[in-house]
C-alpha cells in the first residue's frame, strides 16, 4: 500500500484516470459517465460491509443544504450519521463526514492508500476513452470511513444528474429530490424533461421517493421512473412546506406540523423548504431504524447546524455576508432573505465564472446595490472570470457604480470603504472565492455541528 505525504498529492492520484482525457471532447453523461469501475471497485472491497440506512438527495438547487440538515437531525444519541457532499469550500476532507465533523486527514490518506491497488488494477483495464471517476472514489472513501465508524445512517448527496453518478450506487431505501430547473444542458441534455430523467436515476426498487414542489414534466418523469421502480413517490405542495414565523439573528423561526416552531440558522424561503423535506426523511429513516421520538425534539437540533458560505453572516460594522449564488434567481433569493437586514449603502462584490450566469446575477443585483465590485480568484486554475469590460458594461447597463478589482482583499477594501461601519457587503459567487473569504476571516470547516 502505497502512503500518501499529504492532501494535495492524495487528490492528484484521485484526478489521475480523468486527467488522461485532458483536451478530449467529453460526450454528454448518458454517453460518456460510466459508473461500472467503481461498482467493481465496491464489490471487490467488500463496500459497503456495514448495513445501514442511504438517504440519496439529487436536484439542481438546495442539495448540500438539504444533505446537511438530513444528517443533522438523525444524529442522537448513540446514532451515528455520515454525510458525503460536493464541492467543498476549503478542503477535500468536508465532503466526507460523520456527525458533522470532516474526516481526518491521517484517515482520509490511509483510506485512499488503501483503495489505491485495487482501484489501478481496475483501471488498468480501461479503454482509451473511460476513466475512473473522482467521485466514485469519494464514495468508496466515504463507506470505508463509515464502516470503520459505526455509521447508522448516511447522506449522501449527488454530484450531477443522478443515473449515471456513482453515488446512485448506494443502495438507498429513500430518495429526496430538491427543485429541479434548467441546468448542465450539454452534460444532462436540453429541456427540463430529460435533465428530470438523469436526476430520476437515483431510484431504487421498492423506495420512498420524496419532492419538493415541481415542474410538470419534473413530477412527470419522477412518476414515470417511480412506476417502472414499483417505488412510492410522494411530491410535496407549497401549503405542506414549512411556515416562516419570523427572522431571527441567524435565521428563521419555522413553523410544520407535526414538528412545532423550531429555528433553522439558514435564510430564506426556500432553506424553509428544503427543511421540511430533511424533516420528512429523518423522521422517515428514524421510523425504519426502529426510532420513536419527539418530533420536535428532532426539528430542534436544526438550531445548531452551521452551513458555510450559504448566505452566512462573516462580520459586523460593515455587516458582510457571503452566498454562492451564481444565477440571477439564486440571488434574487439572496436579496429577498436577507430583507431589512441590508442597511444602507449596499456594497455587492462579485465572482462569477464564465461558465455560470454571471449577467443574470448582475441583472439581479445591480439594481439593488449602491455599488458593484467585480473581483476574481486564482484557487481553482480551471475557473475563467468574463472580461473585465463586459461585467463593467453590464453592471452599468443596469445603472450600477462599478469596479473591476481582481484581487480579494483589495475588492473586500474597497467595500469596506464604501459602505462604511453601518452599511452592508454582499458577497456572491464560485465557491472557491467562497474558500478565500472564509480563510481570510480565520473561519473553520472540520465542524458543521457540535
Amino acid at each position: 500500500m502505497s502512503a500518501f505525504a499529504s492532501e494535495a498529492e492524495a487528490v492528484t492520484w484521485v484526478f489521475r484516470s480523468l486527467r488522461k482525457l485532458r483536451g478530449q471532447p467529453r460526450p454528454p453523461d448518458d454517453r460518456g459517465r460510466d459508473p461500472a469501475p467503481t461498482r467493481e471497485l465496491l464489490q471487490t472491497l467488500g463496500l459497503p460491509s456495514v448495513a445501514r440506512e442511504y438517504v440519496v438527495v439529487t436536484g439542481s438547487k438546495g442539495k448540500g443544504s438539504t444533505t446537511a440538515m438530513t444528517a443533522r437531525l438523525l444524529q442522537a444519541p448513540g446514532r451515528r450519521v455520515g454525510m458525503l457532499t460536493s464541492p467543498h469550500l476549503v478542503s477535500w476532507r468536508e465532503r466526507v463526514r460523520v456527525d458533522g465533523r470532516a474526516i481526518p486527514l491521517p484517515a482520509f490518506l490511509r483510506i485512499l492508500a488503501w483503495l489505491r491497488p485495487a482501484t489501478e488494477r481496475i483501471e488498468a483495464r480501461l479503454g482509451p476513452r473511460q476513466y475512473f471517476s473522482p467521485t466514485g472514489l469519494f464514495l468508496a472513501l466515504a463507506l470505508r470511513w463509515f464502516d470503520e465508524q459505526g455509521v447508522a445512517a448516511a447522506v449522501l448527496e449527488v454530484g450531477r444528474g443522478g443515473r449515471f453518478d456513482d453515488v446512485a450506487l448506494a443502495p438507498n431505501a429513500l430518495s429526496l429530490v430538491t427543485p429541479v430547473v434548467r441546468e448542465h444542458d450539454f452534460w444532462l441534455g436540453p429541456g427540463l424533461a430529460r435533465i428530470a430523467w438523469h436526476k430520476a436515476g437515483i431510484i431504487k426498487a421498492g423506495s420512498l421517493v420524496i419532492s419538493l414542489p415541481q415542474a410538470t414534466p419534473v413530477v412527470a418523469e419522477l412518476k414515470r421512473e417511480a412506476q417502472r421502480q414499483e417505488a412510492r413517490l410522494g411530491v410535496l405542495t407549497p401549503a405542506q412546506l414549512a411556515q416562516p414565523q419570523a427572522r431571527t439573528a441567524r435565521g428563521q423561526r419555522l413553523r410544520l406540523a407535526p414538528f412545532g416552531e423550531f429555528d433553522l440558522p439558514l435564510r430564506g424561503r426556500h432553506q424553509a423548504a428544503n427543511a421540511t423535506l430533511a424533516l420528512r426523511a429523518a423522521a422517515h429513516v428514524a421510523a425504519r431504524l426502529g426510532v420513536s421520538g419527539d418530533p420536535a425534539a428532532m426539528a430542534a437540533r436544526l438550531a445548531t447546524l452551521r452551513w458555510p458560505g450559504r448566505l452566512e453572516k462573516l462580520g459586523d460594522s460593515p455587516a458582510l455576508y457571503v452566498d454562492g449564488a451564481v444565477h440571477g434567481q439564486s440571488a434574487r433569493h439572496a436579496l429577498e432573505a436577507l430583507g431589512a437586514a441590508v442597511a444602507r449603502p449596499l456594497q455587492v462584490v462579485l465572482a462569477v465564472p464564465d461558465d455560470k450566469d454571471y449577467a443574470g446575477v448582475i441583472e439581479a443585483l445591480a439594481p439593488a446595490s449602491d455599488g458593484l465590485i467585480f473581483c476574481e480568484t486564482p484557487r481553482n486554475p480551471v475557473l475563467r472570470f468574463p472580461p473585465d469590460g463586459e461585467l463593467l458594461a453590464l453592471g452599468r447597463a443596469h445603472g450600477a457604480r462599478v469596479a473591476h478589482v481582481p484581487q480579494l482583499g483589495a475588492a473586500l477594501a474597497l467595500a469596506k470603504k464604501q459602505a462604511g461601519r453601518s452599511g452592508t457587503i454582499l458577497l456572491c459567487g464560485t465557491h472557491s472565492i467562497l474558500a478565500d473569504v472564509m480563510l481570510l476571516q480565520g473561519r473553520r470547516f472540520e465542524k458543521l455541528w457540535d
